[in-house]
């Protein structure tokens, strides 16, 4: 741990992974986007294994969910993303792909949150923008926060630049993110990695930590 300036900077995964600073974000695990990503069954093999060493340890963990607003009420920046997502001309053809409620918009069955644990539902693609996540995490003392889920290239990157901005450490779970175009998603991890602030690592190595943490409290 280095220390200086009246502060202490994590150097490596052992520290980061202190439950007394580190939150798990599983980001937008849900029924009909799992449905679009060619390796689902691939990717939530992963993800599980990480979530359960996260609650053994004590990690404080937060899922989000992508909800889609009535078309109605939805406004021009939504959507103008469902003309282009849904490769429609006509705005009237568009629809609200992951109403609240709908069965595509639950979480997949293998990752149910605990009563103990927080779901976010958004509209946006950064899991800080109107949602309390940012003031959940601060109020909890929490500087670090690993992040797991769908899809890289649309979701989890703008998360892990705008958690930079707010002064996060996000530690990426490369083997448990998954993503709808890989190509895209390779472009958002070198960018993320050019970029410098996030920490890569994976599933295993992770859960070694969150071991390490938790013989380390008791």
């Amino acid at each position: 741990m280095q220390r200086g300036f009246g502060v202490e900077i994590p150097q490596n995964l052992d520290e980061l992974c202190a439950p007394q600073r580190m939150a798990l974000v599983i980001y937008d695990m849900q029924v009909g986007i799992l449905h679009q990503i060619a390796q689902s069954k691939e990717l939530t093999a992963p993800v599980s294994p990480v979530l359960i060493p996260a609650r053994e340890a004590g990690v404080r963990v937060f899922f989000t969910r992508h909800m889609s607003l009535p078309n109605e009420v939805s406004g021009v920046t939504q959507l103008r993303t469902r003309m282009a997502w849904q490769r429609v001309a006509d705005v009237i053809k568009v629809k609200s792909s992951f109403p609240a409620g709908s069965p595509q918009f639950q979480l997949v069955p293998e990752l149910t949150p605990l009563a103990s644990e927080a779901v976010f539902d958004k509209i946006t693609m950064s899991a800080f923008v109107g949602t309390p996540l940012d003031i959940a995490l601060r109020d909890c003392g929490i500087s670090v926060f690993a992040i797991v889920g769908v899809a890289m290239e649309v979701g989890i990157e703008p998360t892990v630049r705008h958690a930079s901005d707010l002064g996060y450490i996000p530690v990426v779970v490369a083997d448990a993110c998954g993503a709808g175009n890989q190509e895209a998603a390779e472009r958002s991890v070198a960018a993320l990695k050019y970029a410098g602030d996030a920490v890569f690592t994976n599933a295993d190595s992770l859960c070694t930590a969150l071991a390490k943490s938790k013989r380390a409290i008791a």
